[in-house]
């Protein structure tokens, strides 16, 4: 079975991020880049299901500039077996909408038939948490979102998802899109000689009118600003006191 795992360049999560001083987006210069942390959960339940014998190849797609080659190659150091990248913007500042994402992936899963579509549930820096899902309906496959534990066997994939109210387990067939959480797995750090072999690993690059699709982006940023800073706290005197400030002047009881 071939195991389709997108990947996207990101803002390192350790990164304090700063936004520009026109308020036109955020600002990426000298900012260090990597791999979205869910889609690294992904690209290591992959490469697992690898060493398991529940998968044969696997296969990391990238969408957006040309230093998301980076990013391809971290996932071929831990043990992706070849990765796609499709050019669709030219500045860094230019996020793809998750629309023509899926409908890019969707052409790339199409031409290569994985039994298997693993999708971080989200990217941290816009947060859409849209394009497994919409891949999903673009493919006609069944999906499974937020997995936390994930087991492939006799054409069907048994997925376990955290919710409100404990633990869903769900079976679905496959092919099918499936999105992961955190608690899925702790990925693996890249050794030296796989990331010297990762250099010899196949990347093939595409464009977006390889596959017919328009990545024209349909929404516009009006403004960007940073979140208001928070109050310094004040140290009360007694209960009375907490439960006067809480009603009069929080507002909260």
């Amino acid at each position: 079975m071939k195991v389709l795992v997108p990947v996207k360049r990101v803002i390192d999560y350790n990164v304090k991020v700063r936004v520009r001083s026109d308020g036109t987006g955020v600002d990426l210069a000298n900012v260090k880049m990597s791999m979205n942390p869910f889609d690294e959960i992904a690209v290591e339940e992959a490469i697992r299901l690898k060493e398991r014998g529940a998968a044969s190849e696997i296969v990391a797609v990238s969408i957006g500039v040309a230093q998301a080659s980076e990013t391809l190659r971290t996932a071929l150091a831990m043990g992706a077996d070849r990765a796609i990248l499709i050019r669709a913007a030219a500045d860094v500042h230019q996020d793809i909408e998750p629309l023509a994402v899926a409908k890019l992936l969707a052409a790339v899963a199409r031409d290569e038939g994985p039994g298997l579509i693993l999708c971080g549930k989200q990217a941290i820096d816009n947060d859409m948490n849209a394009t497994g899902q919409m891949l999903a309906a673009l493919l006609g496959w069944p999906q499974a979102t937020f997995a936390s534990a994930l087991a492939v066997a006799d054409g069907t994939a048994e997925v376990t998802r955290e919710v409100d109210g404990g633990l869903q387990v769900l079976r679905v067939a496959l092919p099918a899109v499936v999105t992961v959480d955190l608690r899925l797995n702790e990925p693996r750090y890249a050794s030296l000689p796989n990331i010297m072999k990762a250099k010899k690993k196949p990347l093939e690059e595409k464009a977006p009118a390889d596959y017919g699709v328009d990545v024209t982006p349909r929404l516009t940023v009006v403004r960007t600003a940073e979140p208001a800073g928070r109050k310094a706290g004040v140290r009360v005197g007694s209960v009375d006191e907490l439960i006067a400030k809480l009603k009069d002047e929080a507002g909260v009881i």
